[in-house]
């Protein structure tokens, strides 16, 4: 059985990353006072597999984030839309060709 430590994703949320194989959008978007926030949309919309994964890009990004399970996305500080991409290919292996970067 796999053990999930802080940086590492259990093989199940993997799994239902990779079978579903979404078309995921990085997207950066403003707020109030002009303050980045990068939206991850397209994802899984199941509310154990957002949090997860919010979780993961929070540690590995060192950033604040959240999750919004009626919209299927994750939201997080400051721009992360190249280092998003990145860890989506690398860490989660995501194919490059579902992730669009805007």
């Amino acid at each position: 059985m796999p053990t999930s430590t802080r940086e590492e994703l259990p093989e199940e949320v993997l799994e239902k990353l990779l079978v579903e194989q979404p078309l995921i959008k990085v997207r950066l978007d403003t707020r109030k006072f002009g303050k980045a926030v990068t939206v991850i949309d397209g994802l899984p919309n199941d509310k154990d597999l957002l949090k997860q994964l919010a979780k993961f890009f929070k540690v590995k990004l060192a950033t604040g984030g959240t999750f919004r399970e009626e919209e299927g996305r994750i939201e997080l500080q400051g721009d992360q839309r190249q280092k998003v991409k990145q860890l989506l290919i690398e860490q989660l292996g995501v194919n490059p060709e579902n992730i669009i970067v805007m």
